[in-house]
């Protein structure tokens, strides 16, 4: 099926079901040595981990640059959903993204001083034929309807309980 008949018809099962909109994403983290952690997303495997500057030992992207990943592809993956449902012509589309993180924060050297980014910043570059006018609209829809994009700019309620089990005594 194509893009945009998976789009067309997920907007009218939507439009006709809205009690089976919400979808639920999920994965599942374990620490297995250091800093590096095995994490589980349905059938894949990613390997997160520092840079040795911070004590790992650099056999994954760590935390905040999976972060920068995760809403460069959203946008990529958007950018290519709403130009194929509005047939605007896009022959590439590619997004470099850096974000500045004060190290202060997360190691507790400075209080008030925030452990996640204090800025995103980046640039989306589009390959197409359609007119500057085009483009800026389809922008527009992109960075109102962008998952990631959403999450980072409006807070989400995040609660995580703590779960302890006692560890076995060394003999």
């Amino acid at each position: 099926m194509a893009l945009k008949d998976i789009i067309v018809a997920t907007q009218a099962d939507l439009r006709a079901n809205p009690d089976l909109a919400v979808a639920i994403f999920s994965a599942d983290s374990r620490q297995v040595e250091g800093l590096r952690s095995e994490t589980k997303i349905r059938q894949f495997s990613v390997t997160v981990d520092e840079p040795p500057s911070l004590g790992g030992t650099d056999t994954g992207p760590n935390p905040v640059e999976l972060v920068l990943a995760a809403l460069a592809t959203c946008q990529e993956i958007t950018y290519r959903a709403y130009a194929t449902a509005l047939g605007i012509p896009l022959d590439g589309v590619s997004v470099k993204l850096e974000g500045s993180l004060d190290l202060r924060g997360f190691f507790a050297v400075k209080d008030g001083v925030r452990a996640g980014f204090n800025n995103v910043r980046g640039v989306v570059n589009l390959k197409s034929s359609a007119p500057a006018s085009d483009l800026a609209k389809l922008k527009e829809v992109v960075d109102a309807h962008c998952p990631v994009l959403d999450i980072l700019r409006d807070p989400v309620p995040v609660e995580l309980k703590l779960h302890t089990e006692q560890a076995s005594q060394a003999a």
